[in-house]
Order: C-alpha cells, then structure tokens, then sequence
C-alpha cells in the first residue's frame, strides 16, 4: 500500500465471501492512517462480491458522517446467503453453519451430495432471523411506538449488523439495482430473498449457495452498466405493478425482478420517507442558524457592559444583581432550548448522519460553547449544585456541551478532551473549594492541577480561545490566583497577564 501511494496510484480493495469483509475493513484501516486533513491523495475503493456485514448500524453512521460511504461498492446476487448470514445470530445457525462453509469452501457448483437437506436448514434459520431484524427496523422507521415492540425485542435475540456503502443488487438477466439508503438495503436483503412457495424451499436454498460461487459469470453479462436502476425518492415508489406511473416503468420491473411484495415496497417507502424527514430536520434546525447567531450576539454585548465595570462576565452572571444579568439569563435558556433539540435529534438519528461533521456547524457550535458553557457553571456553583451533585465536570456537564466538543476534537483531529476551553470556571471553581478546605500553607494539594490549568490558560489566551476577562480584578480566578504562595507565582507563566490587568 506504501509503495503504491507512493506512485500515486488509484487503491482499490476487494474480496469475495470472507475476502470481501477483509477489503472493507483493510479501507477503513487505509482511511484512518491515510486519508487525513491537508493531506492530497486519490480516494481509495473497496469493492466486493458477496461479503457478509462487518459492522453495526454506528460503524455504517461513522462511515457516513466522514463521507467515505462512496468508496465502498458490493455486489450481492439475488439469493446469495452470504451477505444474509450475518443478520442471524451465531447461537441459531450455529449447528448448520460449519458443514455449509466446508461445502462453500470446496467451491463447487450444489447440489453435492447430502447438501440439499443442510442448505435448506441453513436457508430457514437464516431468514428467519433476518425476518426478525428486518421487521423490528421496519416497525421503527414507521414510527411504531407500541411498547410490545420493546418488550419482543428484550428477549429475542436481535444481530446488530447491519450494511454500509452502496449496494449493487443482481436479480438476473444482466441487471444492476443500486441502493445506497441503509435502511432500505436491510430490507432488501430480506425481502428479495423471499420464497414464492414453500415448494421452492429446496430449489431456492440450494440457489442460496450457488449464487455465492456465480458472480463471475453473472457480472460478465452486465458490467456494461447499461441495464442499471437506481433506487433513490424511495418515499415515492410504486407499491405494485399496476400503480407504476410512466416514469417509473424501470423502477417498478426492477422491484418486481427482485421479487418485492406490496409489503416489501411499503418498508422501502419508510425508509425514503425517514431519509426524507432527516434532511427536512436538518433545513429547519439551519434556519435557527439565525436565531443563534442572534442570541450569541447579546451575550457578547453582555460581556463587553461586564468587562467595562472590572468584573466579567462569568461573575457578573454568577452574582446576578442587575437586569442585564436576567436578560443574560433569559438569553441562554432560549439558546438551551435550540441546543437540546439539536443533540436530541442527532441522538435519536433523525438527522443526517454528516450534520456533526459540518464545518459551519462545527464552528458555530464551539462559539456558542465557550460564551454560553461558563454561564452554566456560574449558575451551576451560584445555587451550590456541586454540594448535592458533585463537581459540574463530572456530575453536572449537559451533554450539549459534551456532544459539541467532540464536533471540534473529531472534526480538527485533535486529542480527545483537549478542547476543554469552555470548562475553565469549572476547573477554577473546584480549584477554589479545594485550596478553601485544605489545611493552611498546604498548597501541595493543588500544586498539579493549579500549574496544568495555568498551562492550558497561557496557551487558550494566546490563541484567542479564552478572552482576557478572567484576569480582570473582580475576576474568581484573580481573587484565587492572588492568595496563592509567592514562590509559585513568581515563575507562572500568567503573572504578567495579572498583573497588567491589575
């Protein structure tokens, strides 16, 4: 791979059955070590032919979140119980599964003797596991809130794999169906393996092994590309044949090419139609932009009339004396509001999966974080949470605050925790309590964390990532930084900051 990225040539990586998970997760290794900001280099490509799943329903949202869903493609034939095995758990296909893998690996068309009887065992255990997965995802696309739907899932055993990347469908007669929705690929997978009869059972079981050794010949026919139907406006597909408008003549031949019932259809629509709710979740959570960028405004304006009387903001609001102060407040429980919506969404996946990675939200999020976080730690240690709570770092952080400093961390590469700016009241405020309980001239206590912090200041202050009004007189820190031994102070890399406020 060194050598070749080295020569500046295209990678591709690709497998068949096992080999193709290896492929997937080779890419995934090349793009983590590889593929990094400022960095030019061709995008890499994974392709596989009848892989099993490799990850869970995070490992496909990660890989949509840094945009490297593109670079993987999968071929799947029709009936091909590879790529299906996964939706079952080990515990019931166990027995079955290490006489269908040596009959694989001898890689010889079926039937082979005595292989018809396993195939179809494994076949029913399979499907029926993948019924199991495919329907409880269906019911919460669709929006089932009934509490049976828990409560099955609780005790049956549910596989949480589940597909990543684009799909490439091969129902015969050299076509391609291209699915690049997750959502809708699980039910394809289930869907169009389905029996027309229960007298098909052996005939399609012993096609469930066949179809994992035919792709070469089935992709010869139709690599071409020209006989391709791409599955996108799922919300809008037919749900028979006869309902198919004239525009949708192809589409509506390829689903019934790939077998797909009346109910199929529907949990394809509810798939297109949660695809379609995300992105219009997303444009109304864009236009509050505005409001944000509002309210941060009046903040700023707040800190600026704060700094003026040699106080701070932080204090100011910590104190909460005059109307300035309530309006504050008013201020950042509407920004609260907007913020709690946003990360509720993202943790109920009802946003796109590349919202967190967006640059202008990325940004906006670590303003609104390091003007608005250090006025929740003042009203935090201003009603004395921490005395029934705990410290604000470990008992009391809302996960809005949590949630966007990852943004920035994952977004810049940079160490997680090491964007901890906006937490620095309450590294302050611990710091105080401690040196007030300790034993007199036992600064020792603190002598690490007091020099770490003063560390992390110097280097936020020089960055313009903490403003200069936590050296102002009034200021908690400078009260505090004040009262500490001399021969500490004399060597801190903040004395000369202090001491030109002062």
């Amino acid at each position: 791979v060194e050598k070749a990225i080295k020569e500046k040539k295209k990678i591709v990586f690709t497998g068949h059955s096992s080999g193709g998970a290896i492929a997937i997760l080779t890419t995934v290794w090349f793009l983590e070590h590889y593929l990094k900001p400022g960095k030019t280099l061709m995008s890499p490509f994974c392709v596989t032919f009848g892989s099993p799943l490799v990850g869970d329903f995070i490992f496909n949202h990660a890989l949509i979140r840094e945009n490297w869903s593109n670079f993987f493609l999968h071929f799947v034939m029709r009936y091909d119980i590879v790529p299906r095995i996964l939706l079952a758990s080990l515990s019931t296909v166990g027995q079955e599964l290490d006489q269908i893998l040596k009959l694989l690996s001898q890689k010889a068309m079926f039937p082979i003797q005595g292989s018809v009887r396993e195939a179809s065992t494994f076949y029913t255990s399979v499907m029926r596991n993948a019924s199991a997965v495919a329907s409880h995802a269906a019911c919460r696309l669709m929006g089932n809130t009934n509490p049976i739907l828990e409560t099955v899932a609780s005790f049956i055993e549910l596989s949480p794999y589940r597909p990543c990347g684009t799909f490439v469908f091969l129902p015969g007669h050299g076509k391609l169906v291209v699915v690049k929705n997750a959502d809708a690929i699980l039910q394809l997978l289930f869907y169009s393996a389905q029996l027309c009869s229960e007298n098909q059972l052996n005939a399609v079981a012993e096609r469930s092994l066949n179809d994992h050794l035919g792709y070469p010949s089935e992709l010869q026919g139709c690599l071409n590309w020209q006989n391709v139907v791409q599955l996108d406006h799922l919300e809008g597909l037919p749900l028979s044949s006869s309902g198919a408008a004239a525009g949708n003549i192809a589409t509506n031949i390829a689903l019934d090419d790939l077998g797909l019932s009346t109910r199929a259809r529907l949990c394809l629509r509810a798939a297109g139609e949660h695809e379609k709710q995300k992105l219009s979740n997303q444009q109304r959570m864009d236009n509050k932009r505005q409001e944000i960028e509002l309210g941060l405004a009046k903040l700023e304006e707040y800190k600026s009339k704060s700094a003026l009387c040699k106080v701070g903001y932080y204090d100011a609001f910590r104190i909460s004396k005059y109307e300035d102060d309530f309006k504050a407040n008013v201020t950042r429980l509407e920004l609260t509001g907007i913020w709690d919506e946003i990360i509720e969404m993202l943790n109920r996946y009802e946003l796109p999966e590349p919202f967190e990675s967006r640059k202008d939200w990325i940004v906006l999020a670590t303003k609104y974080r390091r003007i608005v976080e250090p006025l929740d730690i003042a009203n935090y240690y201003r009603h004395a949470k921490n005395e029934d709570t705990g410290s604000y770092m470990y008992k009391g952080r809302p996960r809005r605050y949590r949630y966007t400093q990852r943004w920035r961390e994952h977004g810049l590469r940079m160490p997680v925790g090491s964007s901890a700016e906006s937490c620095f009241w309450a590294e302050v405020e611990e710091l105080v309590l401690l040196y007030r309980t300790a034993d007199p001239g036992a600064f020792e206590v603190i002598r690490e964390r007091t020099i770490n912090l003063e560390r992390k200041l110097d280097e936020w202050i020089r960055s313009n990532q903490i403003s200069n009004d936590v050296f102002l007189k009034g200021s908690t820190f400078t009260k505090w930084w004040i009262t500490l031994p001399i021969q500490h102070k004399s060597v801190s890399p903040i004395q000369g900051q202090i001491d030109r406020e002062i």
